[in-house]
């Protein structure tokens, strides 16, 4: 009978582990399980020296305690070893890019930073990983096979046939771009990028001279991490916003070419008479083109990738690649130009496909301690360029429509060189303003990476 009074009074058994709400508090585990009807000091016992949730004895538990925090949400919500999941996401945020220079905002921010913007937003909210065996396949394959697709019309024979005074204008501002460089060094060391400081330096001249294409080329020649890229090419976007407005404003006052019929009747009349006919009027169908540009493309890095172990020479295969495809377009321009439209075509999804995993491999707060110096660092150099590019054309007397179409074709590269005088109604400038641009490409891999090396290396 007192052994059933006992088992009435006592208190019910101790469950093994307690887990908390869905609020996410703690879940705290005790060690062992007594039945008081059996002793009931081992109650008192367990109670003193069980860790208890506050939730069960919220006047009586010990402050200090060990416990285990369980989230609901994983994340990544995309894990890196999810292959389709990441790249959903890479290709989805390029396409985003791309169209999104078809608004007002994307024009401005330039689609590159669009595709980088949202590929650094999927990365830091959790969406996607940082780090992703994806991420490898786009530097180490997709990047070196973009660069001969977009360089496909380097004809260097061309280029300095036909640009003439605005090709000597293009190199009075890579000059002003080279001193630029040495003196945002000198002002701006960009002491909080450690020893990535005189490679930026080095990316960003580059830059200045070939475009935004350099500034892909030289990140991976230099090594820059992605940290770094991704604020500096975040920064130097807002700094060419600002230039490309000033550009116009200074191009405000100079009229458009009166007519350009003549100009019409000359290309109608070369298209009728021409005995090899331009690539569109060819009978070949596009897929053709495409499968043969991308061929053609494989072929040529792999003879660079092949150069580069052979020499052993530093600094990645891009340089390599850059020069094989420059050969060859020179060797067999009627050949190359054919495949240019489709080759720019994929070349172009590759390179937004590049810039999101720029965005989703970096940290916010490298970005928040890095983007602000890098940010004066290429305003001092855009100043000290258009500065020296103003100053002495005007003492060689060149014209300053042809100045402002080679500082474009500097900073921006063919597509916004071409951009310009097609919306500035200067029609005779949109074929030299994008073989400029092109020429430009084809020798900042090599200038900066000189630069770099030689000069900033040991400023």
């Amino acid at each position: 009978m007192a052994s059933k009074l006992l088992a009435l009074h006592a208190p019910p058994l101790i469950p093994l582990s307690f887990t908390c709400s869905r609020q996410n508090f703690p879940t705290v585990s005790t060690r062992g399980c007594c039945s008081t009807a059996e002793d009931p000091r081992r109650w008192r016992d367990s109670k003193k020296n069980a860790q208890m949730s506050p939730l069960v004895f919220p006047k009586k538990y010990n402050p200090i305690r060990s416990v285990t925090v369980r989230s609901s949400l994983v994340f990544p919500i995309k894990s890196p070893q999810d292959q389709w999941g990441t790249w959903t996401a890479l290709i989805a945020s390029a396409a985003f890019g791309t169209w999104s220079e078809k608004t007002k905002i994307g024009r401005t921010l330039n689609g590159a930073l669009v595709s980088t913007l949202v590929g650094f937003a999927a990365s830091n909210l959790g969406i996607i990983s940082c780090q992703a065996p994806a991420y490898s396949v786009v530097l180490n394959f997709l990047l070196p096979l973009a660069v001969p697709l977009l360089l496909f019309r380097a004809d260097l024979r061309r280029v300095i046939q036909s640009t003439g005074p605005l090709l000597l204008a293009f190199l009075i501002g890579s000059v002003g771009t080279a001193i630029g460089t040495a003196v945002a060094f000198l002002m701006v060391p960009m002491d909080s990028l450690g020893w990535n400081s005189w490679k930026m330096a080095a990316v960003l001249m580059g830059r200045h001279i070939g475009g935004a294409v350099y500034y892909v080329a030289g990140s991976e020649a230099f090594g820059v991490s992605p940290s770094v890229l991704a604020a500096g090419l975040a920064a130097d976007n807002v700094v060419c916003a600002v230039y490309f407005t000033m550009l116009f404003a200074l191009a405000s006052k100079i009229p458009s070419e009166a007519s350009t019929s003549t100009n019409d009747e000359s290309v109608a009349d070369r298209g009728m008479n021409d005995p090899d006919p331009e690539p569109e009027s060819d009978n070949k169908p596009p897929v053709l083109l495409t499968a043969t540009a991308l061929a053609v493309s494989f072929a040529i890095c792999n003879a660079g990738i092949f150069l580069t172990k052979y020499f052993g020479t530093k600094g990645g295969s891009l340089p390599a690649i850059t020069a094989v495809v420059v050969i060859l377009a020179t060797a067999f321009p009627k050949q190359f130009s054919r495949l240019a439209p489709a080759g720019e075509t994929m070349a172009m999804i590759l390179m937004q496909v590049f810039f999101t995993v720029v965005g989703a491999s970096v940290n916010i707060w490298n970005v928040i301690d890095t983007a602000p110096s890098i940010f004066m660092f290429s305003l001092v150099q855009i100043v000290v360029h258009l500065a020296v590019i103003l100053g002495l054309g005007k003492l060689f007397g060149i014209n300053l429509k042809l100045l402002l179409i080679a500082s474009n074709a500097n900073i921006g590269g063919p597509a916004t060189a071409c951009g310009m005088a097609a919306a500035k109604g200067w029609s005779s400038l949109i074929v030299p303003g994008i073989l400029a641009g092109t020429f430009g490409i084809t020798i900042a891999t090599s200038l900066g990476t000189a630069f770099g090396v030689i000069v900033l290396l040991y400023m």
